[in-house]
């Protein structure tokens, strides 16, 4: 199977974060996906992961307006998933500027991810 660059460069990331045990993930405040995408759009807000294996997270700034807790999915291309949930108190301090971390479930999988966003 041939790999496009986008993929190649990914995985070689993900890996390169698993073996030096951090990586740092930008992800853009983009449209209403909570499945965990990619990011773009044009907001403020970043997502950064202390460990990671091609997990991402995406919040649109409709979200962080609503301030109403959610959950996201954030697999990503990782090959399985995790949830991180947020709340509409940790929203409203998104909105004011703040960071917020949060720690992921385990998803099923004996380990958690901790992350902080920014938005702004």
């Amino acid at each position: 199977m041939k790999l496009s660059r986008k993929e190649f460069l990914r995985g070689t990331l993900a890996a390169a974060g698993g073996v030096m045990g951090l990586a740092a993930v930008n992800t853009g405040c983009g449209g209403d996906d909570d499945g965990g995408g990619g990011g773009g759009g044009s907001g403020a807000c970043s997502t950064s992961f202390d460990t990671n294996h091609g997990h991402t997270l995406s919040v649109s700034q409709a979200d962080v307006d609503a301030a109403a807790d959610k959950t996201y999915d954030i697999k990503g291309s990782a090959p399985h998933s995790h949830q991180v949930t947020l709340t509409a108190a940790q929203f409203a301090s998104l909105k004011s500027g703040k960071n917020v971390s949060v720690e992921s479930t385990d998803g099923g999988v004996a380990h958690t991810h901790n992350l902080t966003i920014k938005c702004g």
